[in-house]
């Protein structure tokens, strides 16, 4: 069953920008993530999201994607974000845990 999104994305090189974003995001990265409205998000990506296929609020088909982002701070403290709301990724590197691409 195909899920709603209210941006979904055909073009090429639409596409390629999402693509290269979850090329950012692997799983159990540490982040600090720039979305589009200037807010900022810090979390770790609990799995690498990947492209689905949406249908946007005028029935049109396309692909989008979601990414779940952990507080490892707070407990139970999840938020999903549209990767398409991400402007930039910015790796945070730990001593223990470096940022691998």
């Amino acid at each position: 069953m195909t899920q709603l999104a209210d941006r979904v994305y055909t073009a090429p090189s639409d596409i390629g920008r999402l693509s290269l974003l979850i090329e950012g995001l692997p799983d159990e990265a540490q982040v600090d993530l720039v979305l589009i409205d200037g807010s900022r998000q810090v979390g770790v990506v609990t799995t690498r999201p990947s492209l689905q296929t949406f249908l946007d609020p005028a029935g049109n088909e396309g692909v989008n994607a979601v990414v779940r982002l952990d507080d490892p701070n707070i407990a139970n403290r999840t938020r999903y974000l549209w990767l398409d709301e991400i402007l930039e990724i910015r790796p945070i590197h730990t001593a223990d845990r470096p940022f691998a691409r």
